[in-house]
């Protein structure tokens, strides 16, 4: 398999996908191509770029291409076992699969307002209206999660799973802009940081060149 991801310290779509194919316990090859710079549009109009109209991250597995974050989780939940990504139990994996669409299509305003930059903590500022409101959803779904299936560990349903992958960047903007959470929130986010998979993520988001001046001022 090989993936085609966008830079490590600002694509957040790019680490959804990344996750997966680490979760899916697979070999792969990860590419990694600068978003927005010279050669960008030219190269996203290549052959390997065009079942996702230049998108990333794209995944390869032979003939098959499956590209959206979304989709690549089930793609290799297909491919392996599905276990490893969703809960086994019928009411949570019906839960985290919502948390998971939700998250996929809503928080538009935490999402355009607070850019994931993996590099950087900004000083805390009081964040507008609507990323308060898309915050609040994100801390009522944590806790429902938390409360009703996390006991077993320290994830949203207990082990890291489709829902974690998910929330992901939520987590690293949280972080990096020092936005409010819940006081439950705190452990998730520090399990997630340590974990193995987002600790070589990370790293892999210090060691870039790369800059995007557009990412780098505070909300």
């Amino acid at each position: 398999m090989k993936l085609i991801i966008g830079n490590k310290a600002y694509s957040s779509w790019s680490l959804r996908g990344w996750l997966a194919c680490k979760q899916s316990g697979l070999a792969f090859e990860e590419v990694v191509v600068p978003l927005y710079d010279a050669a960008w549009d030219r190269r996203r109009e290549g052959a390997e770029f065009a079942p996702s109209s230049g998108k990333v991250p794209i995944l390869w597995d032979g003939e098959a291409v499956v590209w959206d974050s979304l989709a690549i989780v089930d793609y290799l939940a297909d491919k392996t076992a599905r276990e490893r990504f969703w809960p086994t139990d019928e009411a949570a994996r019906a839960m985290a699969r919502s948390m998971a669409a939700e998250m996929h299509s809503s928080f538009t305003a935490l999402r355009r307002k607070h850019p994931m930059n993996i590099r950087q903590v900004f000083d805390a500022r009081r964040p507008d209206d609507d990323v308060v409101a898309d915050l609040a959803r994100i801390m009522e779904l944590w806790a429902q999660a938390r409360a009703r299936w996390g006991g077993g560990g320290a994830f949203l349903f207990g082990d890291f799973g489709a829902a974690d992958i998910m929330y992901a960047p939520v987590v690293t903007r949280i972080l990096t802009y020092q936005l409010p959470i819940a006081r439950f929130a705190a452990g998730y986010l520090d399990a997630m940081i340590r974990h193995p998979f987002m600790q070589d993520w990370i790293a892999g988001a210090q060691e870039e060149d790369w800059v995007i001046e557009q990412f780098e001022q505070p909300a």
